[in-house]
């Protein structure tokens, strides 16, 4: 049976028949082809999957498609201006945070909601709201780097 849902994700408004069973992770990849919200562990526990909900960090492997109903999605490509890069993607390329890149997009989305409601964490604070994303290859330390040069960048100051 199909539902129909509507949801504005990256500032369209969509509206999509979708199974009750579906996975948000699963619709957004699969039915409107935005592939940057990864999926890892499907369990809630890597963070490759986290967008933003209303503004709140999600896991989108966690949530039925049919609980975004009238809810605003925020996936990673929705973070750039155009060509012009969100001031956390800029920075985490300064840092070069991140080597095979399948985790940066739930990096990404949870150092923009830290960001957001707190512009200026220190670093155990991005440690403790980034410690819920796992990386295999990088090394947490130019993560956090990276979201230092981006708290500079968003302040006005150099990187």
């Amino acid at each position: 049976m199909s539902h129909s849902i509507t949801f504005t994700i990256n500032g369209k408004s969509t509206t999509l028949g979708v199974e009750a069973r579906r996975s948000l992770a699963d619709v957004i990849r699969e039915d409107i082809g935005l592939t940057g919200t990864h999926l890892g562990c499907e369990h809630g526990v890597c963070g490759a999957c986290t967008i933003l909900l209303d503004g709140q960090p999600a896991r989108a492997c966690l949530m039925l498609a049919v609980q975004a109903d009238n809810a605003t999605i925020t996936t990673i490509e929705g973070l750039a201006d155009g060509d012009k890069m969100h001031p956390i993607q800029k920075a985490m390329h300064e840092a070069m945070s991140f080597q095979c890149a399948f985790c940066t997009p739930g990096f990404l989305m949870s150092a923009v909601a830290l960001l957001r409601e707190n512009p200026n964490p220190t670093t155990d604070e991005i440690r403790e709201e980034l410690s819920g994303n796992l990386c295999r290859c990088t090394g947490y330390q130019s993560i956090i780097d990276g979201v230092e040069t981006a708290v500079r960048l968003m302040s006005g100051g150099e990187s």
